[in-house]
């Protein structure tokens, strides 16, 4: 097989397989009935990659772990343990060690419970792996295996029956009556029929090509791959919520505000006292830590924490519904949501409709 990138090769050519007849796809998709050949599959894997969505993290768990002790009000009660530390050395019968441990503690108890909890909010994307089987019938070298998904590549003839997920985009080349259900892909809750013939139509109406993620709901048939992983349909869905950029949310902006209001307030505060201790003759380290002491006081440093507890119970509720969240803050944003454009009730519904009511105007007789 000549030496190219068969991802961008498979991209440009999967427009014109609708039209084609199975024995041309097999030449176009440069594979046989019979299936690849081992060192196929594994120059196509070392090509394109497995079959599987690359969810990029934007923050790795380090990064974010470490986010969690950057706001000002962690850092802020940081400074403070030092000083409280500082202080006890200066000064060891005051006993300011208790005092900086329990800040520290504090901190400490906010970082990692918002860790925690942003940790499985941005992990909530990965349900998506769901939607692809872990086995699949494919047939290589003219002997049907028990394959995962995650090996398949263009090329690789797989086959379907009823009940079975589609772990890739595939054009048809033998169908008896099947009937897939699209609704994970286009919310249409209706299956399609879809047979092997070719046809004319466009990619997305087209009635011999099945897409990842779907589900066969009845017959069986024998498909040819032809995109897999971030390429298909389903996986440019996924790939695209990935690396949307996102703006802050209004619970965010508004914090971000509050935040700066009140860190200028302690932060007047305790310089005023401080400065006025120094007037007054005071020690150093008692005018320290009564500045510190004043400026914790006055900023709810158990602020982050009790909104990422109330973000998390959402997210949750949101889980059970089914409802995949990618992040806390997006569970806010819905209470900030004015208009919502939608092409069908279906898609925000259940997808089934029933009669509520009857009217009687034309029950009459003429």
């Amino acid at each position: 097989m000549r030496r190219r990138h068969l991802s961008d090769a498979m991209k440009e050519r999967s427009h014109s397989l609708s039209s084609l007849s199975p024995p041309e796809v097999f030449v176009l998709l440069e594979s046989r009935a019979s299936g690849l050949t081992g060192e196929e599959v594994r120059e196509r894997l070392a090509h394109i990659g497995p079959n599987c969505y690359s969810f990029p993290r934007r923050y790795p768990w380090l990064r974010c772990f470490i986010r969690q002790f950057t706001h000002f009000f962690t850092i802020l009660l940081f400074i403070s343990a030092a000083t409280c530390f500082i202080a006890n050395t200066l000064e060891s019968g005051e006993s300011m060690a208790v005092l900086g441990w329990a800040l520290l503690s504090v901190a400490l108890l906010n970082g990692i419970f918002s860790f925690i909890q942003e940790y499985r909010a941005e992990r909530a994307m990965e349900a998506l792996k769901g939607l692809l089987p872990h086995l699949v019938a494919v047939r290589r070298e003219n002997r049907v295996f028990k394959e995962p998904a995650e090996r398949l590549v263009p090329g690789d003839v797989i086959l379907l029956d009823e009940g079975d997920k589609i772990p890739a985009d595939t054009r048809l080349i033998d169908a008896n009556g099947m009937l897939v259900n699209n609704a994970p892909l286009t919310g249409e809750a209706v299956p399609c029929i879809v047979t092997a013939e070719p046809c004319g139509e466009e990619p997305n109406e087209i009635g011999n090509i099945i897409y990842a993620g779907c589900t066969v709901m009845r017959g069986y048939g024998v498909g040819i791959v032809f995109a897999t992983g971030i390429r298909t349909e389903f996986g440019k869905v996924a790939h695209l919520s990935q690396t949307i950029s996102r703006t802050p949310s209004p619970l965010e902006r508004e914090t971000t505000h509050m935040v700066r209001t009140l860190s200028v307030i302690a932060c007047t505060m305790g310089v005023g006292f401080f400065l006025f201790g120094v007037f007054t003759g005071k020690p150093l380290w008692v005018n320290l830590v009564f500045m510190m002491g004043i400026i914790v006081a006055n900023v709810p440093e158990g602020l982050l924490p009790t909104l990422t507890l109330s973000l998390a119970i959402g997210s949750q509720r949101m889980a059970r519904k089914n409802v995949l969240v990618k992040s806390l803050s997006a569970v806010e944003s819905l209470g900030a949501v004015h208009v919502i454009c939608s092409d069908k009730t279906g898609t925000l519904t259940q997808n089934r409709l029933s009669i509520t009511w009857v009217s009687d105007a034309f029950t009459g007789d003429n």
